[in-house]
């Protein structure tokens, strides 16, 4: 038997054991099991497995459970869910939830294991620059070499037309070494050049996603926490509350019923407490939901430009060897079939597969 509090009705609201009745700033009654913390806005039934009022059924699981301080619809009792790009593979669908850390060591953020994917391509374009360099360079000394051996006296003393011949063979030499000039100049204008420039401004982009969305991460476990102090002290104000009920029915005095009442406002208070911080929670998960949506479409729209930038100069190096050796024609062949197969939609489709985390999205909390 629970008093309610003042502005009720005087009759009394009976209870199952632990359970105490209290109202929100709105007006609205909602219902406190003091031993397990557990709320619900549908007042529990006295009898087990009766319903608490006709037409109404209140499902033993929670109808939201929290990860790592993000709150997730109960997979029991959650409505289903519309991927937000449903025919593709995206970023955006699967990276919600966390993933434990191979080594043991806690769990690793989805949003993380894009980043890391993204980074990974940055290195690997710098990598494949530091590849073009080097054949730059090989190009250069293989051209200075030909133009010294051109200009070797060995058998200039031969004479007549096989002398002329021999005289026609150093010349070539010395024009296979200018067209190596020319394919290494073009190596560095036409691919390494803006290989190293597209690098650049993919690390400018890079870092707008760095830190942001693991500064709102922190935020929003730091609005948890909250939430759970304030479930805590509200959890000990209504046993403070029932405590003084409790003393109330064994002794009836006024500083007992002045007791109850202070009891009551801040009980109330408490739970004031605790529904402005569980706004505050959802406001803050709301504004991490978006901004992980707008990040990991951009992280997306980043990784396609890379690939695609890549693939074009890689083609253009392809086509430079040809220009350059017509005997070695067939060695770069199979490169540009490969080429022509590359295809970024389908290698997110298989990472994805391979590496998601979760496609439930977070949902607001429930007091």
């Amino acid at each position: 038997m629970v008093p309610p509090p003042p502005g009720e009705e005087s009759q009394t609201v009976i209870l199952p054991p632990g359970w105490q009745s209290y109202l929100s700033p709105q007006g609205r009654r909602y219902y406190v099991n003091t031993t397990t913390n557990e709320t619900t806005w549908e007042r529990p039934s006295s009898s087990p497995g009766i319903p608490a009022s006709p037409g109404s059924h209140r499902s033993s699981l929670p109808p939201t459970g929290n990860i790592n301080c993000v709150t997730f619809p109960h997979p029991d009792t959650m409505p289903e869910q519309q991927l937000l790009k449903p025919t593709e593979w995206s970023y955006c669908d699967y990276f919600w939830a966390d993933k434990k850390d191979p080594q043991g060591n806690g769990t690793v953020a989805g949003f993380e294991l894009l980043l890391q994917k993204q980074l990974k391509g940055k290195q690997m374009q710098k990598e494949m620059s530091e590849f073009i360099r080097e054949r730059i360079k090989i190009e250069e000394d293989y051209a200075k070499n030909l133009a010294k051996l051109s200009q070797n006296s060995l058998a200039s003393q031969e004479e007549g037309s096989l002398g002329e011949a021999w005289a026609q063979v150093k010349k070539s030499l010395a024009d296979e070494a200018e067209v190596h000039l020319k394919f290494s100049a073009k190596l560095h204008s036409e691919v390494e050049k803006p290989l190293m420039n597209f690098r650049e401004n993919f690390k400018k982009d890079m870092k707008k996603c760095d830190h942001h969305i693991a500064d709102l991460r922190k935020q929003l476990a730091s609005r948890y926490a909250s939430v759970e102090k304030a479930r805590k002290a509200l959890t000990e104000r209504q046993r403070d509350l029932e405590m003084k009920t409790q003393q109330l029915e064994i002794k009836l005095s006024n500083k007992t019923e002045e007791d109850i009442k202070k009891a009551r406002r801040k009980s109330t208070q408490a739970g004031d407490d605790l529904m402005r911080c569980v706004d505050l929670y959802n406001q803050a998960q709301s504004k991490w939901f978006e901004e992980m949506v707008t990040t990991t479409l951009e992280l997306e729209r980043l990784e396609v430009e890379r690939v695609e930038m890549i693939r074009q100069h890689l083609c253009q190096y392809t086509q430079l060897r040809h220009e350059t050796d017509m005997f070695n024609q067939s060695t770069v062949e199979p490169v540009d079939q490969l080429l022509r197969k590359v295809d970024p939609a389908k290698d997110r489709e298989l990472w994805v597969r391979e590496h998601k985390t979760g496609n439930i999205r977070p949902v607001d909390m429930e007091i």
